[in-house]
Parts: structure tokens; sequence; C-alpha cells
């Protein structure tokens, strides 16, 4: 059973901020260093200060800067930057944005989700986790005391009919409007109805939830709700540190997309030529000579996209400039390659791509240390080729939702980098306070 309840949340009161989009901030994993610098300029209350404050030359030590995280959220709510509901409500959170030309609008709703631990309950997990992540998230959480950003959670709703319920009843609220550094317009409903929300709980009671994104975070509440029931200090059962902060979205909103995330590769031999891939594949693949350059990386993308499978690729190397599209004929070697995974996991493009075309057929051959960065944009791998920065460039179609939801209900992860949900959920538009 998922339980799913309303929350006095916390968010920043305008007349004393602003424009919200001048204080809100993208999740901590996506922000490098200087877009970290230009959100502390940006505001002097801007969330960047508690979803990842920077270290500071004079620190004592490398706790010193969750520290500071805590000092700011308290004094935020001491000073009223940050002013809590006051009553109960969940939040509708809308995302409108734009993806090569189409503008799509993903709905959601804020909600507080009981912890379960993964494999004991309606909550699933989808992909593999860090150590180091999970720990700089429970130094945080511990300093915090707080959910600053949310789960990302999806769970089946084939009518719609529960998004439809609340988008109904905005049509009559205000809501508060940011816009971030993509563009992204979001949007956020404040929904106290007492009946709506019961309504609300109801229909999730027996549905199962899909972990999109935020699995440290998700990882991290529940290790900090096990340090506190070991210490004794939670004993209620309806004690905040027994939920998270989600974000709820139906599988089937017509806003939910799922971007590739194509790999380029160096550490290979700088003169890696595409026939030199051929060689390396053909003994399980069918391949065809695209054009040169940008033109055949986005001949290769169309095909790709054409095809709508995951045992299609497209190959370009820097050397000479060349695109292969690539269809795998022969996955045999996946059943002992990845014995311990399902059939479905098996055929994932990424796990094709990894295990199959480039660890046992292609790496072995050529030697080198290869090395992995991962984009979402064609362009962004073609410019990698053209600068002889990296020596090979993988284009992979994206895993579906459906893919997503049969792995996880078989209580198998995704391979790394499986699926990018976009556009990332806000941070610091509404916070769960643990206290």
């Amino acid at each position: 059973m998922v339980e799913v309840s309303p929350f006095r949340g916390w968010r920043y009161d305008v007349s004393q901020v602003g424009d919200l989009s001048d204080v809100v901030t993208p999740p901590y994993d996506v922000i490098d260093s200087k877009f970290q610098d230009q959100l502390y300029k940006k505001h002097p209350c801007n969330f960047i200060r508690l979803e990842l404050n920077r270290v500071e030359p004079a620190d004592p030590d490398p706790n010193a800067r969750y520290d500071r995280a805590a000092e700011f959220i308290k004094h935020w709510m001491i000073d009223g930057v940050l002013l809590q509901e006051q009553e109960d409500a969940i939040y509708v959170y809308s995302q409108e944005f734009k993806w090569e030309g189409k503008t799509f609008v993903r709905g959601g709703f804020l909600a507080r989700v009981r912890l379960e631990e993964f494999g004991t309950g309606n909550v699933y997990p989808h992909e593999q986790t860090l150590s180091g992540p999970k720990q700089d998230r429970l130094s945080l959480i511990r300093a915090t005391r707080a959910n600053l950003s949310p789960i990302f959670g999806l769970y089946p709703d084939e009518t719609g009919s529960l998004q439809k319920g609340l988008d109904d009843a905005c049509i009559k609220l205000t809501p508060s409007l940011a816009k971030d550094h993509l563009g992204v317009i979001h949007r956020v409903w404040v929904i106290k109805d007492h009946a709506l929300i019961g309504k609300v709980k109801a229909e999730l009671r027996d549905k199962p939830v899909f972990i999109a994104d935020g699995h440290h975070r998700y990882e991290t509440a529940l290790n900090y709700r096990k340090e506190l029931t070991a210490a004794g200090e939670l004993t209620d059962d309806l004690a905040a540190p027994n939920f998270v902060l989600m974000q709820l979205v139906g599988m089937q909103d017509p806003g939910l997309q799922i971007l590739p995330t194509h790999r380029i590769v160096s550490g290979l031999p700088a003169d890696l030529t595409s026939q030199q891939v051929v060689d390396a594949l053909k003994s399980c693949c069918e391949i065809d000579v695209l054009e040169q350059g940008d033109k055949g990386a986005q001949e290769a993308w169309e095909l790709i996209e054409a095809d709508g499978g995951q045992d299609v690729f497209g190959f370009g190397t820097a050397a000479d400039g060349k695109w292969l599209f690539v269809r795998v004929t022969d996955p045999s070697l996946m059943e002992s390659l990845a014995a311990d995974h399902s059939e479905d996991w098996q055929s994932l493009g990424v796990s094709l791509l990894h295990k199959l075309l480039l660890e046992e057929l292609l790496f072995k051959k050529l030697g080198g240390t290869p090395q992995f960065e991962y984009v979402h944009r064609l362009e962004e791998t073609t410019a990698a080729l053209n600068a002889k920065t990296h020596q090979l460039g993988c284009l992979v179609a994206p895993a579906s939702i459906e893919h997503v939801q049969t792995i996880a209900a078989n209580r198998e992860t995704m391979p790394p980098k499986s699926t990018y949900f976009y556009p990332k959920l806000l941070s610091g538009l509404v916070v769960h306070s643990l206290s």
C-alpha cells in the first residue's frame, strides 16, 4: 500500500524575495561549480545555499557547508523568508517546456509519501545508486532536518482522471510561477480541499509508485529514518521523517518525456576508424555506412527514431568522421554476459550497447582505457567528435516508460544512465520539514 498524505509545506514569501525565478534552483546533481557561483550571485536567498552550499576557504572541516545550510534554513524560517502553510495541503506542480520545437506540459502534484524499504512494498526503484552522493545528502538532511527537493515518482493513471481532477481544482486558483535557466516554466497551485485530497489518497493507495529520479535522496531518507529509530528519536508513526517529499506524475501524462542519453568515449586509440568498428561488430550486427560528419549523425538518429526499437544504434568515429547505423541481429551472447539479469534487462538498448557491443566486442579488440561522458543532444555528440576530444560517439534510443515499469516491477535496476526525465524538478518550490 502506498500512503500519500498532505503536509504543511514551507515556501518562499515572494513579498520578501521578489521574483520566485531568482531564488529557486535545479537539483544538486546537475549543478557544476560555475553554475553554483552564478546562483549564489543571483539572489542572497537563492536556494543554492541550502541545496548545494559551497565550500568556503575558511571552513574548519568538510562538514561546515552543511552546518551553514542549516543556519540559512533556520534563519529564513525565523525571518519569514520561508513561510509555512497554515494547514495541510498538496501542491499541484506543472512544467511547461519545449523540446525539438514542440511544447509540452507535464503535470503532477507534490505530497509526502510514507517511506518503504525497497523490495518490501509498492515503491520501486529503477536505477542503481552510488555511495558518494548518498553520504553527501545524508549529511545535508541531518543538518537541515528537511526534504529540500522532491523525489520524482510515477504511478499508473490510464485515464488521467486523478490529475484531471486536480487540474480542474486549479482553474480558479492563482499559481506561483518561476522560469528556470533553460526556459522551463514551473507553476505551483496549493490544494487544501480535504475531500479532493482524500480522493487522491484513496486512488493511489493500491497503485505502485516507480521512482523516476531521486534514487539517492530516497535511499538517504530511508537511512535517516533508520538513524533516528536506532537512536530512539522516532517513536511516532506519523512523524515527518517516516515520509519523503515526492512529485507524483501519471505514467500516461502526455508531457512525460524520456530523453536519450548518448555516449561519447575517450581513452581509445586516436586513429580509431569506422572500419575498425565494423570489423569488431559484424559478427552479430547488420551495419550500414552513412554520410560523414553532422549529416551522418543526423541520418543515424533519424533511422533510430524511425525504427523505434532498442536494438539499433549509431556509431561515429572522430578520426575519419564517418557514421554507422548498427542493428544487433544476434544478441545471444547477452545470455552469458548478463546471466544474472532478466530477458527484459538484457534487451535494453543501454544493456546491449555496454555489455555486448562495447565491452565484449569493441573494447577487447581496441584496448585503451575507455572513459564515458553522457550527453542528451545530438549536437553535443557531434561537437565532441569534431573537436576530436573523444574518439567514439554512440547514439542510443531512450528506454520507454514501459521498460521502466517492467524492469522495476521485477525488482531489477536498470543500467546507469538508462533514462533522463526532462525537465528536472526544481528545488525550493516547497520544503518538507522533518522537525
